[in-house]
């Protein structure tokens, strides 16, 4: 099984930016985690992040045809970019959207996600362990 975790603006600046909501651990950190968990599933795991919405659209639409899963972080895209929810949409591919902190628990925008009509699940408030919870999730239910 194939997946791709994307993370879109600011996340590179995890560890830097605001720590009290993300944590002090650092991007490298995110993907070193990942990595490890999903060799330990048996599950081959590539990365993408970028600060721009369309390069996030053109990731999405580039797994088609060669990647069984998704697993998104949009950041602040999640309350903004219908291109997002499209891009999902049109490919097909299950995609779990996950954020480490809970948007509910924040900003009123915050709690607006275009992107969650077009997943199959969404993990939110559980840190970095958000995302090995949706690696296994997309494992367990749609793996080869």
């Amino acid at each position: 099984m194939k997946i791709l975790v994307i993370n879109g603006p600011n996340l590179n600046m995890l560890g830097l930016r605001e720590p009290d909501i993300y944590g002090k651990s650092t991007y490298a950190d995110l993907v070193s985690l990942i990595r490890a968990e999903a060799e330990r599933l048996g599950v081959e795991a590539e990365f993408y992040q970028s600060n721009h919405e369309g390069a996030l659209v053109d990731a999405i639409q580039g797994a088609y045809g060669r990647i069984d899963g998704i697993v998104i972080n949009p950041g602040a895209y999640t309350h903004t970019s219908v291109a997002l929810l499209d891009a999902v949409k049109a490919v097909s591919i299950p995609t779990v959207e996950v954020h480490i902190s809970d948007p509910d628990a924040r900003d009123e925008f915050r709690k607006i996600s275009y992107i969650r009509a077009a997943c199959v699940k969404t993990v939110k408030g559980k840190g970095f362990d958000g995302y090995l919870e949706a690696i296994r999730f997309l494992k367990e239910n749609y793996g080869k």
